[in-house]
């Protein structure tokens, strides 16, 4: 077989191994299809597939195929990213400023703090966690915030699945996420960093502040079937430019969407092209993150490691949630809600640790170690919230 077909083989695969799971195994409610993509992915790695039938997974994954896949991965994401860059309401959020400020800022340092104390002891249990890259404070601070994370386009699918995304509920949940989402852009510069290119750096964010300017100014005179070609090519210029500086094209993708107002477009597109970007390109970073798992520190370590990591996440955005319900005089419950859907991780911080993996913050193992920490938070949100929501009906 020519790369070409092996290609084809293996995107067959991609779609529809975790459709059948989804279909026939009606996972929906404790792992939407987003979910079973993501385990799909860490199946089809080298950790399962490849050990039961390498002949095979050589075959059908060869490196030429694996190229091909990782420039879709590539741009799937920065996509996905930009679009979540675009969903922030900020301007929602700084009329509600006192609220949402004191919710995102306790929902994001509980479980940070929670994290980061994990992080310590990981590092005193034993070597091969932190990445050769890393000095320790990158490395504690890069799970803190892995445990922080909230992901804002997989909750928004988890809102629109639970009925309550244009909800007075689900409006405050995305207003305390958007606030999140831009924190942990900034942590993750903080932590890539580069001394040794922050002349670079400081140029990127310098021309990318001139430029923003100016590409707004253009955006407000376009009709919108313009602003999406033109919001495209400005989405690659970022990513190029965070690049080159050494932020990672994640930051710059972000920050294209950020710079953007979501008035510009009509809400029912930007939800369809988020859909269709979910359906046609994501699951090939799903497989491109399952590629990446390993589990040659020992299963059962990589799995004790992920329940600490999970107990730290979920305990730490309740108990910080329930802090801020606390001191803003919330409803009985409201807390306990808002907190497990702001634990909800999935994609985003999937995302993040790709990038601390990339950058040699992490190692395999604790990459593995979070990844399946993610996919757990996200099994767990609809199961938990569900019923509460038809008591408060």
């Amino acid at each position: 077989m020519n790369t070409t077909e092996m290609f084809l083989i293996a995107m067959a695969i991609i779609l529809a191994v975790p459709y059948l799971v989804w279909r026939v195994g009606r996972t929906d409610y404790w792992a939407p299809l987003v979910v079973v993509q993501i385990v799909t992915g860490i199946v089809l790695g080298p950790g399962v597939l490849g050990k039961a039938f390498p002949d095979y997974y050589t075959t059908v994954f060869a490196p030429p195929v694996i190229g091909a896949l990782n420039g879709i991965a590539w741009w799937a994401v920065m996509v996905f990213v930009w679009l979540a860059g675009i969903e922030l309401d900020l301007h929602e959020v700084w009329r509600r400023r006192r609220e949402c400020g004191t919710t995102a800022g306790l929902a994001l340092a509980g479980p940070l703090i929670a994290g980061c104390l994990v992080a310590v002891g990981m590092l005193a249990w034993r070597d091969g966690w932190m990445g050769p890259a890393a000095e320790p404070w990158q490395f504690v601070l890069g799970i803190g915030m892995s445990c922080a994370v909230t992901a804002l386009p997989i909750l928004i699918l988890l809102l629109e699945k639970l009925d309550i995304l244009r909800e007075p509920l689900g409006m405050r949940v995305l207003r305390y996420a958007s606030l999140d989402d831009v924190a942990i852009w900034g942590v993750l510069a903080i932590i890539l960093l580069d001394w040794k290119r922050v002349g670079h750096q400081a140029a990127f964010l310098a021309g990318f502040a001139v430029a923003a300017w100016l590409f707004r100014r253009l955006m407000s005179r376009l009709k919108e079937t313009d602003r999406w070609y033109v919001g495209l090519v400005w989405l690659a210029v970022c990513a190029y430019g965070a690049d080159w500086s050494g932020l990672h094209y994640m930051v710059g993708a972000f920050l294209a969407g950020a710079v953007m107002d979501r008035d510009w477009f009509t809400l029912e597109n930007v939800d369809k092209l988020r859909h269709n970007v979910l359906l046609v390109l994501m699951p090939v970073f799903f497989l491109s993150t399952g590629l990446r798992t390993n589990w040659s520190v020992g299963g059962a370590t990589v799995f004790v490691a992920a329940a600490v990591l999970l107990v730290a996440s979920v305990g730490g955005k309740l108990a910080g949630v329930g802090v801020a319900g606390k001191l803003l005089g919330w409803a009985k419950g409201d807390a306990w809600t808002i907190g497990w859907l702001l634990q909800t991780k999935a994609l985003i911080m999937i995302i993040f640790v790709n990038i601390l993996l990339d950058r040699q913050v992490i190692t395999s193992e604790t990459f593995t170690a979070l990844l399946l920490m993610a996919v757990a938070s996200t099994m767990l949100t609809v199961p938990i919230v569900k019923p509460r929501l038809k008591q408060l009906v």
